[in-house]
């Protein structure tokens, strides 16, 4: 058993230590470097030796097995003993943050964020609490790297926002990211109690919880506990108000792309809610699909009626996150794989419409879809980017979304019928339309506004290009390759999907 295994004979070396250390220490040296051109090269090459450890990870990984694999393990003091593996979700979301990280240092070079130092610095760290979150079995773990990564998002917007009411948005986001905390704190504290219940010894770890099952009687409350804690991050309906503001009052854009692009909230539900408390996870199912699927409509709706750009993609987030949480509650093996891949695709979808968005921004000092209009002959590999982007979230061919929109409708029918099914593809042909609008009105159509001129705005600078260039072939080559991306998860996805297996007594019998 991996528990059981020093991780000296796992791996070849500590890869999953070293991806999380190896940011940090990239974090001292660029802090210590003076000049801006020095810092930037510097980082340069740090994250693609970052992004080269994730494509490692990637190639240590056996997808054929479906335990986990690379194990490490360190004893600390009681419940804070280290413990760290990969499953196929663990490489998905590693490379997902590596290559994010990557291309997150030009943006912030053309943006700009001045001093490079201090914002390389920062980025950095997120980076190693990302990685951490996703290399971590215990849930202590995973709470406090929560912690520092939300922290980081708001030091951020408290140092680059561009908004004057920077006060009141930010207020707004840390009030919603506390709640959210506590809720997980108070979950999890349940479950260590549990488990020091039955065994006189506290652990959060994911394996000896797992051994220990939490009562039935429960289980109900550590699921609402941790379901809504990780929703608000996320964000899902009806616990997305912080988005709206945080995203219309010209927030950093890397704020967001770390917070929705990098989906740890969803991750978390998935390593630590889903295995821990799946009596309550197969009961409230349809309940939760339910109000998803008003979500869907309800923030479509409210996306179309968007004068801002930003908060238009606000809406358009959260819409798509419930398809997401539909695709999660389904609890089937080709469900859970399609999900997977497209919380992948979505990640790097919404992350590029941000900083494409961005972008745009700093070029028209606008985000008014009003003063907006005929960019693309200004900035044409932006406009692709923006719309190959737009087609990745609503599941064209041609992108990593079409397969896995299509395993999630598949096992959504199964589960629910057509009713919830044709809801949710409905909802995704409403995003459709206004992705498309807005990609039509802001590089196709004529200015609304008459005293903006198209020949005013710069062309695109070579950094920019690089990021438009980087993001448009990941995309397509991830969508017309999927295959890898497909087989990398499936093993995992099973081993999600086997606790539910059997459902209704027969799965409350077996728990109790």
């Amino acid at each position: 058993m991996i528990a059981e295994i020093p991780w000296t004979d796992q791996s070849p070396w500590p890869v999953l230590a070293l991806l999380q250390w190896f940011p940090l220490g990239a974090a001292v040296l660029v802090s210590r470097i003076r000049g801006d051109r020095a810092a930037f090269g510097v980082s340069m090459l740090l994250a693609t030796l970052e992004g080269v450890g994730a494509l490692y990870l990637y190639l240590l990984f056996d997808p054929a097995r479906s335990d986990f694999q690379l194990a490490e393990r360190l004893t600390l003091w009681g419940p804070l003993a280290y413990h760290a593996a990969a499953d196929g979700m663990t490489v998905l979301f590693m490379l997902l943050t590596a290559l994010l990280s990557l291309l997150a240092i030009p943006y912030g070079w053309v943006r700009p964020f001045r001093p490079q130092n201090r914002f390389l610095t920062i980025l950095f760290i997120g980076e190693a609490a990302l990685m951490s979150q996703f290399a971590t079995l215990d849930l202590l773990w995973f709470v406090l790297f929560s912690v520092v990564q939300v922290g980081l998002a708001g030091y951020l917007m408290h140092l680059w926002s561009a908004s004057p009411e920077e006060a009141t948005s930010l207020s707004r986001f840390f009030e919603f990211m506390g709640v959210g905390f506590l809720l997980l704190v108070l979950g999890m504290l349940i479950l260590g109690w549990a488990h020091y219940d039955a065994t006189g010894v506290w652990r959060f770890d994911l394996l000896s919880l797992m051994e220990n099952p939490l009562p039935v009687h429960f289980q109900t409350s550590v699921f609402f506990l941790l379901f809504y804690g990780l929703g608000i991050r996320i964000p899902l309906f009806p616990l997305h108000g912080w988005l709206p503001m945080v995203a219309e009052r010209g927030t950093v854009v890397l704020a967001l792309v770390f917070l929705l692009g990098v989906k740890s909230g969803f991750y978390g539900m998935l390593r630590f809610l889903f295995p821990l408390v799946p009596v309550p996870v197969h009961r409230w199912q349809l309940v939760v699909v339910v109000i998803a699927t008003i979500g869907i409509f309800y923030a479509a709706w409210l996306a179309m009626m968007q004068q801002n750009l930003r908060r238009m993609m606000a809406y358009a987030v959260i819409s798509h996150t419930d398809i997401l949480l539909i695709g999660l509650f389904s609890l089937q093996a080709h469900a859970f794989q399609g999900t997977l891949l497209l919380i992948g695709n979505f990640g790097l979808a919404v992350a590029t419409l941000f900083f494409m968005i961005g972008l745009i921004n700093r070029r028209t000092q606008t985000v008014m879809l009003s003063r907006l209009g005929g960019l693309f002959s200004r900035l044409p590999l932006i406009g692709v980017a923006f719309f190959v982007a737009g087609l990745a979230i609503i599941g064209m061919p041609g992108t990593p979304g079409f397969d896995a929109t299509h395993l999630l409708m598949e096992a959504a029918m199964r589960r629910f019928g057509a009713l919830i099914t044709i809801a949710a593809a409905l909802g995704n042909v409403a995003s459709a339309a206004f992705l498309l609008w807005s990609f039509q009105r802001v590089f196709i159509a004529s200015p609304g506004d008459v005293s903006h001129s198209v020949q005013s705005v710069g062309r695109s600078h070579r950094l920019e290009l690089f990021l438009a260039v980087t993001l448009i072939g990941v995309q397509l080559t991830a969508g017309f390759y999927s295959e890898p991306w497909l087989r990398l998860v499936e093993r995992t996805a099973q081993g999600m999907a086997a606790p539910y297996a059997l459902y209704g007594e027969e799965l409350q019998r077996g728990h109790e």
